[in-house]
């Protein structure tokens, strides 16, 4: 099957979708390609519902910010009081860093109201545990409940392009679900300028990228403070955001871009320059004055200049080329055809950077149905597809974060601003199949499906399963290594 092109009903749930549930393929009515269509063209698509039952609790980043700062104080004061509860046994907890106490209060409630619908596995988890915890599920139902899930696999790929990660600390781990809500989703059907913008506005990539660290030399406060520039922001905009490697730039336009995001933070726990949590422009940090950027000169500093280096950098060639690429290989092959390339990096700059264009653009290519399933599926791909195929709601995060981090591929915690590879050699090597095939048989221990295994395997991929998977599956000794065997099959691994 690898070497030969695949079926439509493959290249739908497997290189499009995030699988196939029971019945999907069975009851699919429409053209592969018309499907996916429909599916991009449904209303708010990309958006998790306040009306779900997986997004009860769920917060936006500013208050979820405000707990991790209140839940920090009571942590601190708790210290404070086991050593001198005499001294300290009386003062306000949140006063004692300066946060408000209506912040405190109003961002508790809904913070318990978490903990409340989704009782933890163990007493006591931090409220940074439990809000990342609640985001994961919402995500984790999003991508179960979607019909083909081309638009969830856009939002991880987006989500991986624009990444975060949890392990520079508790800010991120209470706002990476958020950040995803806030600033991929509304816009991964939308405009890549736009998505930008909110991204590099946005709390999580500020702190994750320490532009909240970085002051303008001629400052006011660079003028009165030791610290200076930090360029990891601009740096990672251009290396990875937009132009991508090779493109061109010079080490003088990282910095230049550096000087112009000066400023670009949000507000600390005191308060002093905004709601805690909340994006802000801090002008007494803003390097002042004129910046060139590639060839190019921003005037006057201030927070335009920068929002006009972001445009010019979202609509350059070169970022049409990047996002081509990265978008080409995720979905077709490691090394995707120079064609499809070319093809979607015109749609790129002749639609000012219309995400829905290209993703219809990419189901419109020929190569998109011809090239063989060569990919091999990601941690995330595989946890969503398992849950997908079993039939199962999921009423908890922690089965396919498990699947994830075992696989080496937890959620949201990337280990640099690369975001997780997408290449074969990353998720296929002879270690990671071994560690595939262990987990498959810990999966199907775990699957409740009053499904015979032949019966999930027409529902993976109907006729298009080979006989070899077919006659694999038939001969297995129990139905748990009948169903570790579908797991670990190509029609399952490979997308």
């Amino acid at each position: 099957m690898v070497d030969t092109a695949p079926g439509p009903g493959l290249i739908l749930f497997n290189r499009f979708g995030m699988g196939a549930r029971p019945g999907d393929l069975a009851g699919l009515r429409l053209d592969p390609r018309a499907a996916l269509k429909a599916e991009l063209a449904k209303a708010d698509v990309a958006l998790v519902s306040e009306a779900d039952a997986s997004a009860l609790g769920l917060m936006s980043t500013t208050p979820n910010i405000q707990a991790a700062y209140a839940a920090q104080a009571e942590r601190s004061l708790d210290k404070k009081q086991a050593e001198d509860a005499t001294r300290l046994g009386t003062a306000p907890r949140a006063a004692l860093w300066g946060i408000g106490s209506d912040a405190v209060a109003e961002a508790r409630p809904n913070a318990m109201a978490m903990t409340a619908a989704r009782p933890p596995a163990k007493p006591g988890p931090r409220i940074e545990q439990t809000i990342y915890n609640a985001e994961a599920l919402a995500r984790i139902d999003m991508a179960t409940r979607a019909e083909i899930g081309f638009v969830e696999r856009l939002v991880a790929f987006w989500s991986n392009h624009f990444c975060v990660s949890v392990r520079k600390g508790d800010i991120i781990r209470v706002t990476a679900g958020s950040f995803e809500r806030e600033a991929i989703r509304p816009n991964v059907l939308g405009s890549f300028l736009d998505m930008l913008m909110a991204v590099e506005h946005h709390p999580a990539m500020l702190y994750f990228l320490d532009n909240n660290q970085s002051i303008g030399p001629d400052s006011i406060a660079g003028q009165r403070q030791k610290r200076g520039l930090n360029e990891n922001l601009a740096r990672e905009i251009m290396e990875l955001h937009t132009l991508g490697v090779g493109s061109g730039y010079a080490q003088a336009d990282v910095t230049s871009l550096a000087r112009v995001l000066t400023g670009w933070t949000y507000a600390g726990r005191e308060g002093r320059q905004g709601e805690p949590g909340s994006f802000v422009f801090n002008v007494r940090a803003h390097e002042p004055g004129d910046q060139m950027v590639i060839g190019k000169a921003y005037l006057q500093g201030g927070l335009g200049q920068g929002e006009a280096a972001l445009t010019d950098l979202a609509r350059h060639p070169a970022t049409a080329h990047h996002i081509a690429t990265k978008l080409a290989r995720h979905f077709i092959a490691d090394d995707p055809p120079p064609a499809i390339v070319d093809r979607l990096a015109k749609v790129f700059r002749d639609r000012d950077g219309d995400l829905r264009a290209l993703a219809v653009a990419l189901i419109d290519s020929p190569e998109a149905w011809s090239v063989p399933l060569t990919k091999i599926r990601n941690p995330y791909d595989v946890a969503m597809a398992s849950a997908r195929l079993s039939g199962a709601v999921p009423q908890e995060a922690g089965p396919s974060l498990n699947i994830m981090r075992n696989l080496g591929m937890p959620l949201w915690e990337v280990a640099d601003p690369n975001g997780y590879p997408d290449t074969e050699a990353a998720w296929g090597s002879p270690e990671e199949m071994k560690l595939r095939l262990d987990l498959s048989v810990q999966i199907a221990h775990g699957v409740r499906s009053a499904k015979a295994p032949l019966d999930m395997l027409d529902d993976l991929a109907g006729q298009e399963a080979s006989a070899d998977t077919r006659l694999a599956v038939s001969r297995a000794e129990s139905r748990e290594q009948a169903m570790a065997l579908l797991l670990m099959s190509p029609e399952f691994q490979r997308r």
